[in-house]
């Protein structure tokens, strides 16, 4: 029986605990409930579980052998702030939170392979299977990091997966190289003098000078950077004023900066800075702005990513598999972990039918609604494509 073969026949129990999960959503940091469950399976299987990274994160760990290589497979178990709208049965309990990320998903798919590793895989060596919370906020991977996962559980390589919409189901997508875009985060406060609308020769107007910096700010990806190379700033938020006929004395802008290059990335703050404090100067107002690097750049390595495509290919064979996709500008904080252990992150297609993300019922809608929108839910039939994929990425790096 082939390992895809044996997992879909084991498929039933997980599915459960997915739509368990998804029915009891919790958000970064507050994985509790499902920490505890995680746990207690865990170590039913003969895993040692040590719980307690970044809060509610966990480390499940198998050694068998004499093998001296160590592999970490990472899933992220954190919900979104974000109100679901599908009608089926397993939608969230919990109002204003939800899974609308397939966290539940990447979750039970790793601990589908956690069982099937630990009754049926013979190999050499340590598994440590990475439960991490908080990937959406405030960034569980840095936290365990710093509070010591690679020292306590060192790695010599790290694999992860995402679900993704638009891809028809079960589909593997690997790139190499810079995979997902670093994430930076700008808030931009313009300071004038407040006045009377009928009047604004006797006022400093921040409304006026936030509007040249938003249009100002397109000029750095069409003119300052390289053509040929990939860069987002998005001005999110404007915030300035309450009234028709009041001036404010200050504007408040949000952007969202994104890039696939660490050299752009520099560049892009650079002149992010040195654009809004000239425009700002120019106008007659003040600016602070407060530039929040957050995730980033998700770079693969070559090696890793050339297994984990050897592996799908066994696995499904070589037409259901893209072995170097589009770079994302979407960013993930498991850019973090590839930044300490080389490694691999990858793509399995959640379906690429049509949506309006408006909850219908329709499981197939469902799947193809992009992520982070109240009317998508994750694709159980690509549960056990994900098992398949861990126990036996597992079998080929830790063989004897």
């Amino acid at each position: 029986m082939s390992v895809l073969h044996a997992l879909q026949t084991r498929a039933a129990p997980f599915v459960a605990l997915r739509h368990d999960l998804h029915r009891h959503p919790e958000l970064g940091l507050k994985e509790f409930r499902t920490s505890e469950l995680l746990a207690q399976q865990l170590q039913s299987w003969g895993y040692t579980v040590t719980r307690g990274l970044a809060t509610t994160g966990l480390v499940a760990q198998l050694q068998r052998g004499k093998g001296g290589k160590r592999l970490g497979l990472r899933a992220d178990m954190d919900a979104l702030p974000i109100h679901e709208v599908n009608v089926f049965e397993h939608r969230s309990v919990h109002e204003g939170v939800m899974h609308a990320c397939g966290h539940d998903g990447h979750t039970a798919m790793l601990m589908a392979a956690a069982q099937y590793i630990a009754q049926e895989v013979e190999f050499s060596g340590t598994l440590n299977l990475i439960f991490q919370p908080a990937e959406e906020h405030p960034g569980g991977a840095k936290i365990m990091i710093e509070e010591g996962l690679f020292e306590r559980f060192p790695c010599d390589a790290i694999f992860a997966a995402h679900n993704m919409p638009g891809i028809p189901a079960g589909q593997l997508v690997f790139i190499e190289g810079p995979a997902m875009a670093s994430s930076d985060d700008v808030t931009i406060t313009l300071t004038g003098v407040g006045g009377h609308g009928a009047m604004p020769h006797r006022s400093q107007d921040p409304i006026v000078a936030a509007a040249a910096i938003v249009m100002t700010l397109q000029t750095i990806v069409s003119r300052n950077v390289d053509p040929q190379h990939t860069a987002v700033i998005t001005v999110g938020s404007l915030v300035a004023g309450k009234a028709n006929n009041v001036i404010p004395a200050s504007a408040r802008l949000e952007l969202s900066v994104r890039s696939l290059d660490r050299d752009v990335r520099d560049l892009l703050q650079a002149r992010i800075t040195a654009l809004v404090t000239a425009q700002a100067q120019s106008l007659g107002v003040q600016a602070h702005i407060d530039y929040k690097r957050d995730y980033p750049v998700l770079v693969n390595t070559t090696e890793e990513t050339e297994l984990a495509r050897q592996v799908g290919t066994e696995l499904l064979g070589a037409e259901r598999i893209t072995r170097q996709g589009r770079p994302l500008t979407g960013s993930e904080d498991f850019a973090v972990m590839l930044e300490h252990c080389p490694g691999s992150y990858f793509m399995i297609g959640n379906g690429a039918g049509e949506s309006t993300g408006e909850g219908t019922g329709d499981s197939a809608a469902a799947h193809a609604c992009m992520v982070h929108n109240p009317g998508y839910d994750f694709n159980d039939d690509i549960l056990p494509v994900g098992a398949a994929f861990w126990a036996l990425l597992t079998q080929r790096y830790l063989k004897d």
